[in-house]
């Protein structure tokens, strides 16, 4: 993407609009009170709600365990503007204004922050008892469905199914899992990585069936491209999610493969003023040395403290920080709390702590005598070692770091 410049010493920002009301939006409303940001600040969300939490919609909302997620923030003593239910849908860049439902909102610098939309499974609209899960509505839609036990067929194994799956193995119900490839999480792990967890689902009580492809949902069933017929109360579809950036189209907003939004280092788009951060948008990384796209809940908490620095130092034309992360996510799967950390796919070495039989161990991924990428199932203290050791770019020694009794920080060459 071309290198957008922003003139040394230009006026501050008189006002602020983000795009978004989830955790990227939240974090950059408040990131901008923290930096001193005296303006307005103007947050945009299309859910009704209060602005709230993703990850607790998986677990604690869906079993009924709370009523709800909403962010401990006090809006109005920040002077943080909330407009909610309003569908933001269009960008006009020459006039600085973003079009909304409720109309045109001017803005000074503008933060897209409109996250991820749910991949739906195709033929299965307007099928009575299909869900998704991602927002608050989906959880309550869905919290019912749990308590009454019914049986659930749940597409796809990557890490919302096996959340969702656990949950509702919690709460009693039947559940059978369907994933087209031949393992779980196929698209985010190598294969020896991921095929220990497939065992998970057994012995959760859940049935995991794989190279398994769904030809059709119709009311009370499933049917699979064997032949098979699988009875379904309800229909979970977690195949996957992507940028919700369709309302960008015709703005200029640089999109790339996966339509996400082109970032720069910065998190500057190619539109002048105009910045993208959380799951909407990718990033080039040094670390890594290639663009990255991160759909986790770190991402959309450490990416607005970088946006939120750079729009507060325009003015003074101080040097703009750079965003070039270690990613982080964890997920809490049938009684396992799973983390990784860094990159793997430039791993040349994959180096293993414990016996992935056992119900604790790690995977590390190096490239040369550097961690680059970890995986901790059971082991927080893997994680929070590792994850420092990875953003300090120390050699590692492979004898001492194979040693899953020895601390991963006195492991280094």
């Amino acid at each position: 993407m071309s290198e957008q410049t922003q003139e040394p010493g230009s006026s501050a920002p008189r006002r602020v609009v983000v795009a978004g009301a989830g955790m990227a939006g939240v974090q950059t409303a408040v990131a901008l009170r923290e930096q001193g940001f005296a303006g307005d600040v103007i947050l945009i969300g299309a859910e009704p709600h209060q602005p709230y939490d993703r990850p607790p919609l998986s677990k604690a909302v869906l079993l009924g365990k709370s009523e709800g997620s909403a962010f401990d923030v006090d809006f109005e003593a920040l002077g943080i503007e909330l407009r909610l239910g309003c569908e933001v849908l269009g960008l006009r860049p020459s006039d600085h204004e973003l079009d909304t439902e409720d109309g045109p909102v001017p803005y000074d610098v503008l933060v897209v922050a409109t996250g991820a939309e749910p991949v739906g499974l195709p033929g299965a609209e307007g099928v009575p008892g299909v869900h998704l899960l991602r927002t608050l509505d989906d959880a309550e839609r869905l919290r019912p469905v749990l308590a009454r036990r019914h049986a659930i067929v749940v597409v796809g194994a990557g890490w919302i199914g096996a959340e969702f799956a656990t949950a509702a193995r919690e709460a009693g119900c039947a559940v059978t899992v369907v994933e087209a490839a031949e393992r779980p999480l196929a698209g985010a792990l190598p294969a020896e990585v991921a095929a220990p967890m497939a065992g998970w689902y057994a012995d959760a009580g859940a049935v995991l069936r794989t190279h398994a492809r769904v030809t059709r949902v119709e009311p009370g069933a499933v049917l699979l491209d064997d032949g098979s017929r699988l009875p379904a109360d309800a229909v979970v579809v977690g195949i996957g999610a992507r940028p919700a950036t369709a309302w960008l189209a015709g703005s200029g907003i640089e999109l790339g493969s996966h339509a996400e939004i082109v970032a720069d280092q910065h998190l500057r788009t190619a539109v002048p003023d105009v910045y993208a951060v959380g799951d909407c948008a990718s990033f080039p990384s040094a670390r890594y040395g290639e663009r990255l796209l991160v759909h986790h809940w770190d991402n959309a908490l450490q990416g607005p403290r970088t946006v939120a620095v750079n729009i507060v130092g325009r003015a003074t034309g101080e040097t703009p920080a750079v965003y070039d992360p270690v990613p982080y996510f964890w997920s809490e799967q049938f009684g396992r709390f799973v983390q990784y950390a860094g990159h793997h796919p430039a791993a040349d070495t994959t180096l293993w702590r414990g016996d992935p039989a056992g119900p604790a161990w790690t995977v590390c991924w190096l490239r040369g005598e550097r961690l680059i990428a970890l995986l901790a199932v059971g082991r927080p203290r893997d994680l929070a070692q590792g994850r420092r050791l990875i953003e300090s770019g120390t050699p590692m020694n492979r004898v001492l770091l194979a040693d899953p009794a020895r601390p991963m920080k006195a492991a280094t060459a």
